[in-house]
């Protein structure tokens, strides 16, 4: 942790003229049920560093990020491959009257609903880490935005694909068999630098009904992607395989909304893939609703908040991958959860709830708290749950490959 730890701070030093926000987290996980084979628990360091300097209409932002996991530094047979540094985001943003261009690497977030934002799909996802994690990795981009009264509108070109990085088998969340193997490097259908360009607009209204909306639609490498096997008749024998990521083009088209109604928040969350000239996959369409009403002052200043979502994913050609080729877990699942929070100084909070597959028989049950303790720290705990389906399916679900699952997680997270 100290070799990794030590650079940020320095460099951090030199900056000393710039806003400077820095964090370290120490997470730990317990797999209470887990896949014979993979390593029981996880103990990861984790360190953040961001640095914003802003001059008059000039914005510079830099956020670097490291991690070590202690089973890397272990026995051969235990490692996870999930000790590295990144940049996730160093951007610069210049504002005018009524415009801004920002070019660089960013992160940025798209979506209304709790579980699950499908629309978020601009930046790829880090594999390294839990699958509840939303570990997210920057992207190059290039993003004007025009501003309206009360709407902007924002063109982007992302200028290249990621790749996205899986741990190693012992992990618990490797989720392929272990006779497959994880190649690591992209597959394009063009070039990895051939442009993907999303229009997005968004805004919202100031009527008795206060709504917030965006429109997106993207011209490029889709945000899900799909593997490949090096031998196809090695995989179907369960022999050493080994897979490839593979990024295909859509048109897509994308909106995530919200509108308030009393004390009842309605979330909308859509999109629609036309996919040209891949002989994998073929189009498709996924949506999400969800209802998230709040009750005050459950006791002396206390909130709770009901939620309920819908999740339903289609694809549109028998003959190209479906839901469980593509590893997609949202396909026809309800959501019922809770939010619980106390108001306090230390911004105490309790949520969990049940997912529930009304196609495959499948349930994940959670709970997270979060508090934080003596203003530098901050405390989160949580409980997951998943039984996977019984069915005996010709292709498996993700969460069969995950087998029955039960993970306690606590993280510590220090602000400097």
């Amino acid at each position: 942790m100290k070799k990794l730890l030590l650079p940020l701070l320095v460099f951090s030093a030199l900056y000393s003229d710039v806003e400077v926000t820095a964090y370290a987290d120490l997470e730990t996980e317990f797999y209470l049920k887990h896949a014979d084979e993979k390593n029981k628990n996880s103990f990861t360091a984790k360190q953040t560093l961001e640095l914003k300097y802003t001059h008059e209409d000039l914005t510079l932002f830099t956020s670097l990020y490291a991690q070590e996991a202690y089973y890397d530094f272990t026995k051969e047979s235990d490692k996870t491959e999930r000790t590295f540094a990144r940049a996730n985001e160093f951007y610069a943003k210049y504002d005018f009257k009524e415009d801004a261009l920002k070019a660089g690497k960013s992160i940025e977030f798209w979506g209304a609903l709790e579980l699950r934002n499908i629309t978020d799909g601009f930046n790829p996802t880090d594999f390294r880490n839990n699958i509840f994690a939303k570990d997210k990795l920057g992207v190059y981009n290039v993003a004007y935005t025009h501003y309206f009264e009360n709407s902007e509108l924002s063109l982007v070109a992302k200028l290249q694909e990621e790749q996205q990085f899986m741990a190693a088998e012992p992990y618990v969340y490797y989720f392929f068999p272990s006779f497959i193997s994880y190649d690591g490097a992209l597959k394009t259908e063009e070039s990895k630098n051939r442009p993907s360009i999303y229009l997005k607009y968004s805004g919202s209204t100031e009527t008795q009904f206060p709504i917030d909306y965006a429109f997106i639609y993207e011209n490029g490498y889709d945000s899900q992607r799909y593997f490949t096997p090096d031998s196809l008749s090695n995989f179907r024998q369960g022999k050493p395989t080994k897979f490839q990521e593979n990024a295909y083009i859509v048109n897509k088209f994308m909106t995530f909304n919200t509108m308030v109604v009393g004390s009842t928040l309605i979330k909308l969350e859509a999109l629609y893939a036309k996919v040209d000239n891949n002989s994998v996959v073929g189009d498709y369409s996924h949506i999400g609703v969800g209802v998230e009403h709040s009750v005050e002052n459950i006791y002396e200043s206390h909130a709770l908040g009901l939620i309920a979502e819908y999740y339903r994913y289609d694809t549109y050609d028998s003959n190209k991958a479906n839901d469980r080729a593509l590893f997609e877990t949202m396909q026809n699942d309800l959501f019922l959860g809770a939010r619980y929070t106390f108001n306090n100084a230390d911004d105490s909070s309790f949520v969990g709830g049940g997912v529930f597959d009304l196609e495959y028989d499948e349930q994940i049950y959670y709970v997270k708290f979060e508090s934080r303790v003596a203003e530098t720290f901050k405390l989160s705990c949580d409980y997951y749950y998943i039984a996977p389906s019984e069915k005996n399916l010709v292709l498996q679900t993700a969460y069969q490959f995950l087998e029955k699952h039960q993970k306690l997680g606590v993280n510590i997270t220090y602000y400097f």
